[in-house]
């Protein structure tokens, strides 16, 4: 679906047609993060089944002390281990304010955590996918540029870029620039307060390099566009664009919630998936395209049957 701004249009097209769609000199801007296997399975000492669902390590790399989701929270209170292979163990440390627990991981007889993760973790699919992950899901839930380990899921925008669309785009003079977001769990939570102002976003490690704040700067200076390939790249330019417009480079966390008013100052135009309606990621593109626009595209969408959520179809907003 293509949603232009300017004139409330709706049109239908194949994703392909996106190398037409791109003029040379734009740019566009990629999340280059890559899902890991953040889902771990084990037994509590008294042999009930236990989940972990890793969010974000409490050091650099693939560190041993980590934030998580658990289940049965109710059981993996502080001390409680749940063990997931021999010698690879989560000890449950404490429980946070938002009912998150922080987690010690031992890998005894494993290179590192990391080797220990990579071995026994589980691609952690879509909820709404109702069956165990497979050997191919490790490669099929991820872009074709993902680079860095970090993620809990993909940032699916990009799914629907090939190596071959990337390269027609390269090849007509469409410039690109890289992002870095590592998506949590938490980007997915459904707004449930009354008071948009109330809800709490989990933070994301993000980067932006000086090389990739320069190519958008520049883009812009020239009058040429900047194409954002997913609400996570959103996410991560608006953490670093200051009032003025110029994005800055810089890395850290952000816990930025983007909905309206909110004005979106560092992209022109979004390439991004289907979202639920109470979704942090709907009202993100509501404040980029305008909540009535938003409605009637998704009216459309449900009425043409188009495929909604991770492995869906895709909006083109100009």
């Amino acid at each position: 679906m293509v949603v232009d701004r300017a004139t409330g249009a709706i049109s239908h097209r194949q994703f392909r047609d996106v190398a037409g769609l791109i003029p040379a000199n734009d740019l566009l801007v990629l999340n280059t993060t890559r899902v890991f296997r953040a889902r771990l399975l084990g037994t509590r000492d008294s042999g009930a089944a236990a989940e972990i669902l890793l969010l974000r390590p409490l050091g650099a790399g693939m560190h041993d002390r980590w934030e998580a989701m658990v289940h049965p929270g109710g059981k993996l209170k502080p001390g409680r281990v749940v063990h997931i292979a021999p010698g690879f163990d989560a000890t449950i440390l404490e429980t946070t304010e938002r009912r998150t627990r922080i987690i010690q991981l031992t890998a005894n007889g494993f290179l590192s955590v990391a080797d220990a993760i990579e071995r026994h973790g589980h691609v952690p699919l879509p909820p709404y996918i109702q069956r165990a992950d497979r050997p191919a899901d490790a490669e099929r839930y991820q872009t074709v540029y993902a680079k860095e380990n970090g993620s809990v899921a993909a940032p699916t925008a990009g799914l629907h870029f090939t190596p071959q669309l990337l390269a027609a785009l390269a090849a007509k003079g469409v410039r690109r620039a890289d992002v870095l977001l590592h998506v949590g769990a938490g980007t997915f939570k459904p707004v449930e307060a009354e008071e948009l102002g109330a809800h709490t976003m989990h933070e994301e490690w993000y980067r932006v390099s000086a090389q990739t704040a320069a190519a958008v700067n520049d883009t812009r200076s020239a009058g040429a566009k900047v194409w954002a390939v997913g609400t996570t790249t959103v996410r991560t330019l608006e953490s670093v664009v200051d009032p003025a417009g110029l994005v800055r480079a810089g890395e850290g966390e952000t816990r930025i919630f983007i909905h309206p008013p909110y004005e979106i100052r560092s992209v022109d135009h979004l390439v991004t998936n289907f979202h639920l309606p109470r979704s942090t990621l709907f009202m993100l593109v509501s404040a980029f395209a305008g909540l009535a626009l938003m409605r009637e595209a998704y009216a459309q969408a449900v009425k043409e049957q188009y495929r909604f959520y991770s492995y869906g179809d895709a909006m083109l907003i100009l």
